[in-house]
């Protein structure tokens, strides 16, 4: 009968992670055997009079100059918002900061991340060098050439703004003057009407004096 783990399930079928153990041995053992060397290195340079080599990692040689990037850093897609940090306490994607995969290193902040991703050994690992390409005649017109058209383009678009922008604010003008003579035309009329309505009222006090026999109160001698 198989094991079971906690859940029930077959031991072999747990998501657990597995590790060849004679792999990590080798590998161990070649660091360890690397280390004495350069630790044997190191003793002998000391007897000698000479400083210690320090320990530098193997860097790929570059097979091309300095590259654009081709898309945005995005610096500032985080910002103000929260993020559950699933790595707090190791090594890798998941902690706060910006984490480089090229390097696998991750940097406490933006400026930090800059400084990285524009150092020589971020660049060294994707076989490029600190040096950059010297640009043509040909390259240079071309470059003038869209700048110039760039900006044309962007002082059409702000001329199309400010006549669409004025067009707004003369509709909007017209609106409140609309507005304005409606309004008169309204208080207007309610006047005439409120008018009209005590002159018909002075008119029916008339009607019934006179029905009751008040002519008026003037004299009748002649």
């Amino acid at each position: 009968m198989a094991d079971k783990g906690i859940y029930g399930a077959k031991s072999s079928d747990t998501a657990r992670r597995t590790w060849d153990k004679q792999e990590w041995t080798s590998k161990a053992q070649e660091k360890d055997r690397e280390e004495r060397e350069r630790m044997k290195e190191n003793e002998d340079r000391l007897k000698k009079g000479k400083k210690p080599r320090k320990f530098k990692e193997e860097l790929p040689k570059p097979t091309q100059l300095l590259q654009q990037r081709e898309g945005p850093l995005e610096l500032d897609k985080n910002l103000n918002k929260t993020m559950i940090v699933q790595n707090p306490g190791g090594r890798g994607p998941g902690q706060p900061g910006f984490y480089c995969e090229v390097c696998k290193r991750t940097s406490k902040d933006s400026a930090a991340y800059l400084d990285h991703i524009n150092g020589r050994s971020h660049l060294r690992r994707l076989g490029q060098t600190t040096n950059i390409a010297r640009s043509n005649v040909e390259q240079v017109r071309a470059r003038i050439a869209f700048l110039r058209e760039k900006t044309r383009a962007a002082a059409n678009a702000k001329a199309f703004d400010f006549d669409q922008r004025l067009k707004e604010v003369r509709e909007k003008e017209q609106a409140v003057r609309r507005e304005q003579r409606d309004k008169k035309k309204a208080a207007k009329e309610a006047r005439r009407i409120e008018t009209a309505q005590a002159v018909g009222e002075n008119n029916e006090g008339d009607d019934i004096a006179r029905l009751m026999g008040f002519g008026g109160f003037g004299t009748s001698k002649k």
